[in-house]
């Protein structure tokens, strides 16, 4: 069946067309600099307050990346990474305290 608006589009791919329509909305940046999420995206992400996000922007897009906190399996296997490396390095925990100091007191 074509639409009388677009003899070409079938039933079929309009309703494709308008599944698409709902994955996006519009809003608006305030004048505080604040951009709400539509409520629709919200919950189909399960975004709460608070959530944190990544924010790039180029070229006229904006992409906002939720922040997960890693497990802590993942949290382990990066300290044993970090470890590894100091250890390679030749780094000792008295050089970290000093460098610790030194920026603190910069």
């Amino acid at each position: 069946m074509a639409t009388s608006a677009n003899p070409k589009l079938t039933r079929r791919r309009l309703t494709s067309k308008i599944q698409l329509m709902n994955d996006f909305a519009t809003t608006r940046l305030s004048s505080k600099g604040q951009v709400v999420i539509p409520e629709a995206i919200r919950r189909r992400l399960g975004l709460k307050s608070g959530t944190e996000f990544v924010v790039f922007g180029e070229d006229g897009t904006v992409v906002l990346k939720v922040i997960e906190a890693p497990s802590m399996q993942e949290f382990d296997e990066i300290v044993a990474r970090a470890r590894e490396g100091a250890r390679r390095a030749g780094l000792r925990k008295s050089d970290i305290a000093d460098a610790i100091r030194a920026v603190r007191s910069a």
